[in-house]
């Protein structure tokens, strides 16, 4: 190991860690450091596409990917060697190093750790062997105590890095102070002596308020806490773990002193929603309101409605009926208004889903889409992943979603579903430059395999006329934030000599 490692730990789940790791990724790096992030675990169904062994595309967990972008590094498999995707409440796809290891899924729960850390244990010493810091995130909280004996995505990484870690509590919850205690006061002594700083995350008032419990905290563990964030929801960064705002985003109505007309999408939020983190650009963007979507009279009057991608596609489109969905899309195609469909989204459009292999369930199971794309779809084994440039054709310049007519597209595929035009109804619109077939139009209907559409500026722009933060904005605003509120020699101390 050469480098220094900063872990970023939190009481509970949702305490921040992605965020404030993506902010350290980039400030590290700001110092002229070689940073990587790393996490050794992640479940979730948001995903990149990046290098894997040998020049194999694998999986990561999109967290990582934004992480590594913020730390200016390449991803790659390395930085989340296990990635678990939630398939069921009680079933997730086991990804490491970037692949799926159905033979891994069958081992029983608690049993399955000591199959995994060594490969998160070799990723994490390749990453310390390349880089100057690595910035670690911890899983959920280090202390649940029913788990500690399994679980190495926290401790176990701490203890084989020799971080220096932070431990990031949601003020903005209640009992932050007990959450910091009596998460230190449950680890064991080796382990509590790495913990170098609190950090109360999501602090809304005067700080001044706070006194004496940061005093009375460092009298009773020895730990100070060197932070406090300000509540701060317009960061730009994508929400982690599959976690989304329910409460609207954007403005209403229109703002009648620019003459801006508000563009209303509603994305369908079934239960098994993956890649949702694409649609940050549209969350950031200034004349857009967007609503994530659970019942039918939220899609009543919105302009677009998108069906993003899931990761158990047939399951979702029951959930869609079941919930009444599936009429007040047909009622929105009626009225001639735009439907995309991403992925799993574009498979449920179509005619027919056919899982060939059993991906999904039952070998050889059909079942009926939603009909507003004559396109059908068959599941097999193979998972296919790409980085993609695409074209729109020009044959959109009549439709719905004209504004996207002969634009060039680069993105990232992850599927299992192979889908064709069975009718001449289905209009291929998007192609990749090897000429296969990405996308289909039909009236208003749009279904693109191609996930990271509203990422690419050129989309962007074509739909909406104007632009989103980009990520090298979105990263510096982190590490400024951090650099305003953390001391510029804390930061630098966390770089000291790691605890024997």
């Amino acid at each position: 190991m050469t480098a220094h490692a900063i872990m970023v730990l939190g009481t509970t789940s949702g305490a921040g860690k992605s965020w404030l790791t993506t902010a350290l990724c980039r400030w590290y790096a700001r110092q002229g450091l070689r940073v990587a992030p790393f996490k050794a675990q992640n479940m979730s169904n948001n995903a990149r596409v990046v290098p894997g062994p040998d020049g194999r595309l694998g999986e990561i967990g999109s967290a990582q990917y934004f992480q590594a972008l913020a730390a200016r590094a390449q991803p790659d498999v390395r930085m989340n060697p296990v990635l678990l995707k939630p398939e069921q409440d009680t079933a997730s796809q086991v990804v490491v190093m970037g692949d799926v290891r159905d033979d891994l899924r069958r081992v029983p729960w608690r049993d399955r750790s000591e199959h995994l850390w060594p490969y998160a244990r070799a990723g994490l010493m390749s990453l310390m062997a390349d880089h100057d810091v690595v910035v670690i995130e911890g899983a959920g909280s280090p202390a649940e105590i029913n788990l500690h004996s399994s679980d190495y995505v926290n401790m176990r990484t701490a203890m084989a890095a020799r971080a220096a870690c932070l431990l990031v509590t949601d003020i903005d919850r209640g009992g932050a102070f007990a959450h910091l205690y009596g998460t230190h006061q449950l680890l064991p002594p080796e382990e509590r002596a790495l913990i170098r700083g609190f950090v109360l995350n999501r602090f809304r008032g005067d700080p001044a308020l706070l006194a004496p419990g940061p005093e009375q905290l460092h009298a009773l563990t020895g730990v100070p806490t060197v932070a406090v964030l300000p509540m701060w929801r317009g960061h730009g960064l994508p929400e982690e773990d599959g976690v989304f705002d329910d409460a609207p985003t954007g403005p209403v109505g229109a703002d009648m002193s620019s003459g801006a007309v508000i563009l209303r999408v509603a994305v369908v939020a079934y239960p098994r929603i993956s890649n949702l983190d694409e649609f940050q650009p549209l969350r950031s963007a200034p004349n857009v309101r967007l609503t994530w979507a659970r019942h039918p009279s939220e899609l009543d009057d919105v302009d677009w409605i998108i069906l993003p991608g899931s990761k158990h596609t047939t399951s979702d489109l029951n959930w869609l009926r079941a919930n009444h969905l599936d009429s007040a899309i047909h009622r929105h195609v009626q009225l001639g208004r735009p439907v995309l469909g991403i992925c799993g989204g574009l498979q449920m459009l179509g005619r027919t889903l056919t899982d060939v292999d059993g991906v999904e369930g039952i070998a050889g199971n059909e079942v009926a889409g939603l009909g507003l794309l004559d396109v059908q779809t068959c599941f097999d084994a193979h998972k296919l992943l790409a980085v993609t440039s695409a074209h729109f054709g020009s044959e959109m310049a009549s439709s719905a979603w004209r504004a996207l007519a002969n634009t060039p597209v680069q993105g990232y595929e992850i599927h299992h579903g192979r889908t064709e035009a069975c009718s001449a109804n289905a209009h291929p619109i998007l192609k990749h430059a090897d000429g296969h077939q990405l996308g289909w139009l039909q009236g208003s209907v749009l279904g693109v395999y191609l996930h990271g559409l509203f990422e690419d500026h050129r989309a962007l722009h074509a739909l909406l006329g104007q632009d989103a933060p980009s990520l090298n904005q979105v990263f510096d605003g982190l590490a400024d934030y951090v650099d305003a509120h953390f001391s510029p020699a804390t930061l630098s101390a966390l770089l000291g000599a790691p605890v024997a």
